[in-house]
């Protein structure tokens, strides 16, 4: 199977807040696109500039000659795989299936031993880079897999992404990906703690982060997530409840591996206030609403 532009049909499952954006550069490119999302509304404006629009996986699936998912929970990529109208019951042989999805790392085996029964190679391929990543794609991809798959997929993830790096076997994409929430999930707690003393200490913010964003302290959530934070934007570039979802995943790999994590343990906690507090839809910045 020759993989371009005019010759490929791509088939993409997922529309939401980095979805709609993947999606969107796909069919820029030139390459035949099919979707499929359960609020089938999210695909209007794809479908007026020539995606096909399907009510189903199976007929997606079926179609089309890659397979891309970026759903919420990994019940959902269970689903959108694995039940009888999914992605592997359906997919022609010799057809390629990345999940996108931050998912469980044992599921990505499970879905590659399974493809592999079925003639279907499938790669996990989970992103980082929120929604301002997606719409400029310059997505981190984090890939597990056969090389040789992953090689012949390039072109499609370059479309999406800038630093696309092979990580090893299935689901070796799922725990670098558990290695990078674990990153944020301390580092966004300490960003909300610098910039809520910034404040208290009676210093504006916007100049504070022009200093230290520069420093030994720059890291991307500060410098992305810290204007919304001053700003008071909560809108989601990626949702709480998501991200709670990837730390209990993270928690649970580390147990697995006889890890201790007491950061990622303290975010998750601190994160699983605000969802108490029924702020779950609010983009993970809102969490400096508990230093306020």
């Amino acid at each position: 199977m020759e993989i371009a532009p005019g010759k490929t049909i791509i088939g993409f499952i997922g529309l939401g807040v980095m979805g709609h954006s993947m999606a969107g550069h796909i069919l820029e490119a030139g390459f035949g696109l099919h979707l499929y999302n359960r609020t089938a509304s999210k695909a209007d404006d794809l479908v007026e500039k020539g995606a096909v629009l399907e009510t189903n996986v199976a007929d997606l699936a079926e179609k089309s000659d890659i397979i891309i998912t970026i759903v919420g929970f990994p019940k959902d990529v269970e689903e959108v795989f694995l039940d009888n109208g999914g992605v592997l019951e359906n997919a022609r042989p010799g057809s390629i299936a990345i999940d996108m999805t931050t998912s469980d790392p044992v599921l990505a085996v499970a879905l590659y031993d399974r493809g592999k029964e079925k003639g279907i190679h499938v790669l996990d391929a989970p992103v980082s880079g929120g929604d301002l990543g997606a719409k400029n794609a310059t997505l981190s991809i984090m890939v597990g897999g056969e090389k040789p798959v992953f090689d012949r997929v390039g072109p499609i993830l370059e479309i999406m992404g800038k630093n696309i790096v092979y990580q090893g076997k299935a689901g070796a994409g799922q725990h670098t990906k558990m290695a990078n929430q674990i990153a944020i999930a301390a580092g966004m707690v300490a960003v909300c703690e610098s910039l809520a003393y910034a404040s208290k200490a009676g210093l504006d913010p916007q100049t504070v982060l022009k200093s230290i964003g520069q420093g030994a302290a720059g890291s991307w959530s500060l410098n992305n997530m810290g204007p919304r934070i001053i700003k008071k934007d909560d809108q989601p570039g990626f949702f709480i409840k998501h991200f709670i979802k990837d730390m209990k995943i993270a928690v649970e790999s580390s147990k697995s591996l006889d890890l201790d994590t007491p950061g990622l343990d303290l975010a998750l906690s601190l994160y699983q206030k605000m969802a108490d507090k029924g702020l779950e839809n609010n983009g993970t910045q809102a969490l400096y609403k508990l230093f306020q």
